[in-house]
């Protein structure tokens, strides 16, 4: 299938990355190009100053256009931060009789159907699961019932601020294709159909935020944002032991800990000084206490989250960590101690032509907005080429 090249932008709030996905003669999509640029001007996912994210923009854009050698003109936006909101809902209706395709639509309205303060705007509607007569989980059309429900997931956000990012892109004489939350991009890329079936709960460890997905049976049944990230642990690091936020980084990398372990106790390491400064040390312990606390509190809140919908218990393939957080020693153990649940590192694996050195956990969002872009188009190419079978059929062609 000819197809133009799919082109992803996430605006991060430590990197801003742009991913070129371009279908080959196999039909199969791959992954040709990739800008990234260090990330100016956000916070917590939020942008606060305009012209230094057009600027990292512009230079994600570059660098992707020279390695792929296209000119980008539309890009999928892939966007979180703490404004994003995944509330589930239930719509239903009165059927009394056989379900028909009419019916599948008009819960689904319903079920969309919810009232939002004036400055949100729905981000994604996704429907989990129909409900005939009570019984969840069936394909209703066809069936005779008195009711039928639907579960929607609804994922909205400040209509100012996703705008503003959109207006960075028309900045630079760019369209947006569609927006896009970033951890369903996340899901997308990395989760296979059998742990979305088993249940799982994918959190992607940002710089400023920390998304997660939750599959239950198969079905998306929640979605959300974290208002914290890397970002944190290294200012957790700096206020602790008085540091450059750089150096303070830069030691969070080297010897950071999402655990604490008994040789910490006694070993020591060397913190930067300045000049004319008395060199100083710190226990490596105090370091992992300070990580393992605010990871600990991260993992924390998405488990009250998960008490709190009743989804848990049916998380049967566990947590799948991604993100630059994921890198962090010790985060998987952690993970596993809070959820009480198998945990493991995801990466991206559900695009077929990804080069090796793509396959790593923050590359897990860029890639997932572009397999989003990738099906997005077949969907449309297909919906054209039936209008135009069916169009040649009433002229007697075909």
């Amino acid at each position: 299938m000819s197809m133009d090249p799919i082109v992803a932008l996430e605006i991060g709030t430590s990197r801003v990355r742009v991913f070129v996905g371009e279908v080959r003669e196999d039909d199969e999509l791959a992954i040709t190009a990739v800008g990234d640029c260090a990330s100016s001007g956000m916070r917590k996912g939020e942008m606060f100053h305009f012209e230094s994210v057009s600027a990292c923009v512009e230079t994600a854009l570059r660098q992707a256009e020279e390695a792929s050698k296209i000119s980008i003109h539309q890009v999928y936006l892939a966007m979180s931060g703490s404004q994003i909101v995944g509330v589930p809902n239930r719509g239903e209706i009165f059927v009394d009789g056989e379900i028909t395709p009419e019916h599948v639509d008009q819960v689904r309205t319903a079920a969309k159907a919810i009232t939002l303060p004036p400055d949100r705007e729905i981000l994604h509607s996704i429907v989990g699961q129909y409900i005939v007569d009570g019984l969840c989980g069936a394909m209703p059309v066809g069936m005779t019932a008195k009711t039928l429900a639907a579960d929607v997931l609804i994922v909205h956000g400040v209509y100012s601020r996703m705008m503003n990012m959109v207006q960075v892109v028309k900045s630079l004489k760019q369209e947006v294709a569609d927006l896009l939350f970033s951890g369903l991009c996340s899901a997308m890329a990395v989760l296979s159909a059998e742990q979305k079936r088993q249940g799982v709960i994918l959190i992607d460890l940002g710089g400023g935020t920390t998304d997660f997905v939750v599959y239950a049976q198969a079905k998306i049944a929640d979605a959300g944002v974290i208002s914290v990230g890397g970002d944190h642990v290294t200012n957790d690091i700096v206020r602790a032991f008085r540091l450059p936020t750089m150096e303070a980084e830069a030691l969070k990398v080297q010897y950071g800990d999402a655990m604490v372990s008994a040789a910490g106790r006694t070993r020591r390491l060397p913190l930067p000084a300045g000049p004319g400064e008395t060199p100083r040390t710190a226990k490596l312990s105090d370091l992992q206490t300070i990580i393992h606390l605010r990871m600990e509190e991260t993992f924390g809140l998405i488990r009250a989250r998960l008490q709190q919908q009743k989804l848990l218990h049916l998380l049967g393939s566990g947590v799948v960590l991604t993100g630059g957080g994921a890198y962090l020693k010790n985060v998987v153990p952690l993970a596993e101690k809070v959820f009480g649940l198998p945990c493991e590192i995801g990466i991206p694996r559900n695009v077929g032509g990804l080069a090796p050195n793509l396959q790593v956990p923050e590359y897990a969002t860029g890639v997932g907005a572009v397999l989003c872009g990738y099906k997005n188009a077949r969907m449309k190419a297909e919906q054209k080429k039936s209008v135009w079978k069916k169009i040649g059929h009433w002229f007697g062609v075909g």
